[in-house]
């Protein structure tokens, strides 16, 4: 199977690190033309350098904007009126533990993870409706299924994002606009990589010691057994924003490892 995304225009949120630039990288790979997003000019100029080391040929452009805001959201989507595929990638998780959350944290992970989202969705899916042709994907994960102890709040977030991208699907049912969710699992990210970075220099443990040690203790359902790549995640992502995927719709798809024990 070939994928082609010539001629679509992608904007992903979040797409200066990790999961996000995995999948801005993968995308601009199939062909689409795609928008880079973070909160800082730098960030976002290395990472269509980055890309463009894959990608010499890649159609990029950068949006600085902070979509924790309604300004940031309205600044990115001023900056692009149209867009083909919308994949909400953003999203922070805080590592506290639930007593040390505060009510500006739970509002500040709501702000980013979720609204951010419903912005963006609101801005593209007229256009997209309108062209009967559209993908948006919203990056939740195998936490909004599985409410970790350590990130209550990230949990909510992700569970929120589920929510949503059924509904949205619901309503854009019948347009040629498929509305999906992907869950990953544990991922070599660059969140998750520096506390676990940090982990190490701690205890003195490799990190594949630390990885396992966290599988073991915190996702001892894990089939796959190690953390995903970003790749591995963005494969998923990739495919559901194709033409081959137009019958995948208003699903929750998990690239989890195998973390969640469900057949469905």
């Amino acid at each position: 199977m070939k994928i082609d995304l010539t001629g679509k225009r992608a904007v992903v949120t979040g797409s200066t690190a990790g999961i996000g630039l995995g999948i801005a990288t993968g995308l601009a790979s199939a062909g689409a033309e795609v928008v880079v997003n973070g909160r800082s000019e730098e960030r976002v100029e290395k990472a269509i350098e980055t890309i463009r080391q894959t990608v010499p040929t890649a159609i990029l452009t950068g949006v600085t904007s902070d979509l924790a805001t309604a300004e940031g959201a309205a600044k990115l989507a001023a900056a692009v009126p149209e867009a083909d595929i919308l994949v909400n990638s953003v999203g922070a998780a805080l590592f506290k533990s639930f007593d040390d959350l505060t009510d500006e944290d739970w509002l500040f992970m709501y702000q980013l993870n979720v609204m951010s989202g419903v912005r963006l969705t609101k801005h593209f899916l007229p256009g997209m409706t309108k062209r009967a042709w559209g993908r948006i994907v919203f990056i939740s994960s195998e936490s909004a299924l599985n409410p970790p102890k350590e990130m209550i709040d990230y949990g909510m977030t992700k569970a929120a994002q589920l929510a949503i991208s059924r509904g949205v699907a619901e309503l854009a049912g019948r347009t040629g606009v498929t509305v999906n969710s992907v869950l990953p699992g544990p991922t070599r990210s660059e969140g998750f990589g520096a506390v676990i970075e940090n982990i190490a220099r701690q205890t003195g443990q490799t990190i594949d010691e630390v990885e396992q040690d966290f599988l073991a203790n915190n996702r001892p359902t894990s089939l796959l057994g190690r953390f995903s790549s970003t790749e591995e995640i963005a494969n998923m992502v990739v495919y559901i924003c194709s033409q081959q995927a137009s019958a995948t719709t208003g699903a929750a798809l998990r690239v989890d490892g195998g973390v969640v024990r469900s057949i469905s």
